[in-house]
């Protein structure tokens, strides 16, 4: 039987996933904490924000968050790591359960939008996309990071190729007479639970949308 992706994005998988011990490193994602450095703090939302490290990186560096995931037990413990940042840090993040596939979030409301390794099928992406860049407020930044396709062939990443693009697949949604669009798929190493080592690579999809 094959596996029907939308089941990957349920709340009870996720609730499932999350039910457990932490299952990631507390640490930014590498590309948001490269970029964002780069950007004055502003207003930020991150999708898909699970245990909330990037969102805890971006507050303890001056930004308002809304962390957003369709998790409830994702939220909660992203809760408790920001609590103890310090109440500084918890103060600037607002959590926000939301199933991805269908909230839309304030349009024109924030500086930074960031969607790190959030893998859905080409229609739901789509759409998705769209409303993260519509929440981009004029002289802002969309910053999407995902598995690039070419991945597939390590025998690491599920086998359901329809998840996955290039970062020039994903900025079709983008006006480029709007957008200031840069597209790349840097390389890096990994090493995955059974001890192998490979140059895998990401899509990185950053735009920054132009004063109207």
């Amino acid at each position: 039987m094959e596996t029907d992706p939308r089941e990957l994005f349920s709340q009870e998988y996720w609730d499932d996933r999350y039910g457990a011990e932490p299952i990631w490193s507390g640490q930014p994602n590498p590309l948001l904490a490269r970029y964002a450095a780069e950007l004055t703090p502003g207003t930020a939302l991150d999708v898909g924000s699970g245990e909330g490290a990037d969102v805890i990186w971006l507050a303890t560096r001056g930004w308002t968050v809304t962390g957003a995931d369709i998790s409830p037990v994702a939220l909660r413990r992203a809760a408790g790591f920001a609590a103890q940042a310090g109440p500084d840090v918890a103060a600037r993040i607002t959590w926000q359960q939301a199933d991805l596939l269908r909230w839309p979030p304030p349009e024109g409301h924030f500086d930074l939008v960031s969607a790190q390794f959030v893998h859905l099928p080409a229609a739901e992406r789509e759409a998705l996309h769209r409303r993260l860049a519509a929440a981009v407020r004029p002289g802002g930044t969309l910053l999407v990071v995902s598995h690039h396709p070419s991945d597939l062939h390590t025998g690491h990443r599920p086998q359901l190729p329809e998840m996955f693009a290039t970062a020039e697949q994903m900025a079709v949604v983008l006006d480029p007479r709007a957008w200031d669009i840069e597209t790349s798929a840097p390389g890096r190493e990994a090493t995955f639970p059974d001890g192998e080592t490979l140059t895998i690579h990401d899509a990185v999809l950053r735009a920054v949308r132009r004063p109207a």
